[in-house]
């Protein structure tokens, strides 16, 4: 088993997940962010370093974690020269994280491998306090092997732990749990957007939804938000039209015509165009109550 763990993306789904497995006794040794501060500081509370440089990350650890923004910020972590995780990476485990297309998680691990090292999908179905409390959704993917090697480390960030495949299917899957969570969100806001609209107690209208085949997960966690206007973020308007985009292009490359998708990305995009892409999912509300942003 990895004996050093680090980190590469300290926001709060990663500051989060090396809290929690530095309480469950492992050495998490490194942290590295693009935003300096938040390093530092994360390695102070934790007793890790604060890395300056890529591969002082790799040289710190066995395990390595990446939990980044995108596409382009994850092959930049896995460049083939400069300063990259791939430096002195033979022997390495790398488990990424964040929410990006199927083909940059398949690249990333022949770059990894080229490298005398693995990398493994381990894409994340939770919110903040699922990280930090070890309650996770993961889906992984890549070489069975490995993952079979750092189970146990997974095993103490989530409590539904999933391999699904290899490379590139962990993401597929993910794309389209987040798809559906989208389109699930934009519809539950227009419906209580013309609930109120209609002069409904939308108290008593989330009851009844949650009681008929209207109920969802979103109605769970959105409902309330949505009527309150609460849009404290937990996943951004701009990640859901992200990753709305990349279950589009999947549908694309499948030769499917995939509307609802299209309309919920529109919704999103649209958010972000009024400057509302940093507010929770729950603020594509704002789109269909009447008197809001709409």
């Amino acid at each position: 088993m990895p004996e050093k763990i680090a980190f590469v993306g300290v926001g709060r789904m990663g500051a989060n997940m090396a809290r929690r497995l530095k309480d469950c006794g492992h050495a998490v040794t490194a942290v590295y962010d693009v935003n300096p501060a938040a390093a530092t500081a994360l390695a102070a509370e934790i007793g890790a370093q604060a890395a300056t440089r890529l591969a002082e990350v790799t040289a710190a650890a066995d395990l390595i974690f990446t939990v980044v923004t995108d596409d382009a910020a994850q092959l930049a972590v896995f460049a083939e020269g400069g300063d990259s995780l791939l430096a002195g990476a033979k022997g390495r485990t790398f488990i990424n994280c964040a929410t990006i297309t199927p083909a940059t998680h398949v690249e990333v691990e022949r770059r990894a491998k080229a490298a005398g090292a693995v990398a493994l999908e381990g894409c994340m179905a939770s919110s903040i306090p699922q990280a930090r409390n070890g309650t996770l959704y993961l889906m992984c993917g890549g070489d069975r092997a490995a993952f079979e090697r750092v189970k146990p480390v997974l095993e103490q960030l989530s409590t539904a732990l999933r391999f699904v495949g290899p490379a590139g299917q962990a993401a597929q899957v993910k794309a389209l749990v987040n798809m559906v969570m989208n389109i699930n969100t934009a519809g539950l806001a227009e419906g209580l957007g013309l609930g109120a609209a209609l002069g409904l107690d939308l108290d008593l209208l989330r009851e009844v939804f949650a009681q008929t085949g209207a109920n969802s997960q979103v109605l769970k966690t959105d409902g309330e938000d949505m009527q309150n206007r609460a849009h404290d973020c937990y996943f951004s308007a701009a990640h859901a039209a992200k990753d709305s985009g990349i279950a589009l292009q999947l549908g694309r490359d499948a030769g499917l015509a995939l509307p609802l998708a299209a309309a919920t990305k529109a919704q999103f995009d649209r958010m972000i165009a009024l400057g509302l892409g940093q507010l929770d999912k729950s603020g594509v509300a704002e789109l269909t109550f009447k008197g809001r942003h709409g």
